[in-house]
């Protein structure tokens, strides 16, 4: 792209560029906390400190919460990467912020998977996406199995009006679309914007099952420190639930937010949206799931945004590259 240019010239847009999705960041954060239209910012600063929220005890174990579930987000992707290349936990931080960072607004965190890309020499990094979205969507198959688990109890224990003949209809057509999908594709030597599917799914193969498994408990242990962190801010927001209660609400919404389209920028509203219609069923305030979904964000993705950004102004392509 800046083949042509100068060196100093190619230095200074290097600099712009990670000026620009720092302050793309900061700025989406900044609109996100003041134009919700859902939610006043000012009210909810005001409902926090009327709940104790910022009490010494409560914030020190929210942020442990949010530090453990970043934690082992940071190692599953050091032990994915370790598929074919030794990184270090640092190495692995300065990669998985930095990505968030500057994926924090674009569609569907898409450009998480050209952010881990670029740390990473040209012939690594079709091999980097791929682990990429192992990693992704061993978290996301957690999501659908509690999700699905959890909205088994809500329908027995909440029932809705639902034509469930529908339902499992619609669930039977994708589930054969799909299966006939993978198996097609399986099959044949389909090409997407130049990769070979079939290459992709005999990548996958290679992997051991051990290093499946190992991966698909990192996102166990990382669904269940978010999840009991969302059981915690109900707790000190003075709902009283039984953790099973409220996971089987949790874990629902989770299952419903995570399959509905979307663009990152809306995924706190959605989020938001079906948290308010499954704890409304239950008889929660919808200011305080609201404030929940919210604290959520700031606690997970804002913060560790933050943190991310240093790692994209230090962001150097010659010495960073692996």
């Amino acid at each position: 792209m800046f083949g042509a240019l100068p060196y100093k010239t190619k230095q200074f847009f290097f600099v712009l560029i990670k000026l620009s999705i720092v302050v793309g960041a900061f700025y989406f954060i900044y609109q996100k906390l003041t134009s919700n239209e859902q939610l006043d910012f000012i009210v909810f600063w005001h409902f926090l400190k009327e709940n104790n929220v910022f009490s010494l005890k409560n914030i020190y174990f929210l942020i442990s919460l949010s530090f453990f579930n970043w934690f082992f987000e940071i190692l599953k992707w050091k032990h994915l990467v370790s598929f074919f290349k030794k990184i270090s936990f640092k190495t692995a931080t300065k990669q998985t912020l930095g990505s968030l960072t500057a994926s924090i607004f674009t569609p569907n965190r898409i450009g998480e998977y050209g952010a881990k890309a670029l740390f990473y020499k040209p012939e690594h990094r079709k091999k980097i996406v791929a682990l990429n979205v192992l990693g992704n969507s061993m978290q996301m198959l957690i999501t659908v199995i509690l999700g699905c688990i959890g909205l088994y109890f809500f329908v027995l224990k909440y029932p809705m009006d639902i034509n469930y003949y529908k339902v499992v209809r619609f669930a039977g057509i994708l589930l054969m679309i799909a299966f006939a999908t993978a198996f097609g594709l399986s099959k044949k030597s389909v090409s997407i914007k130049g990769v070979i599917v079939k290459r992709i799914i005999d990548f996958f193969k290679k992997i051991s099952t051990r290093f499946y498994a190992t991966n698909f408990s990192l996102s166990v242990i990382r669904y269940l420190i978010f999840s009991y962190q969302f059981f915690i801010l109900l707790q000190i927001f003075g709902i009283d639930v039984s953790y099973f209660n409220a996971m089987i609400v949790i874990t629902s919404m989770y299952l419903l937010s995570s399959i509905i389209p979307s663009i990152f920028i809306f995924d706190v509203v959605i989020k938001g949206s079906v948290a308010l219609y499954l704890f409304s069923i239950v008889g929660i305030n919808a200011f305080t799931i609201l404030s929940i979904i919210t604290l959520m964000w700031i606690l997970n993705f804002v913060i560790p945004s933050v943190i991310g950004s240093y790692y994209v102004m230090a962001f150097n392509q010659s010495k960073d590259q692996l």
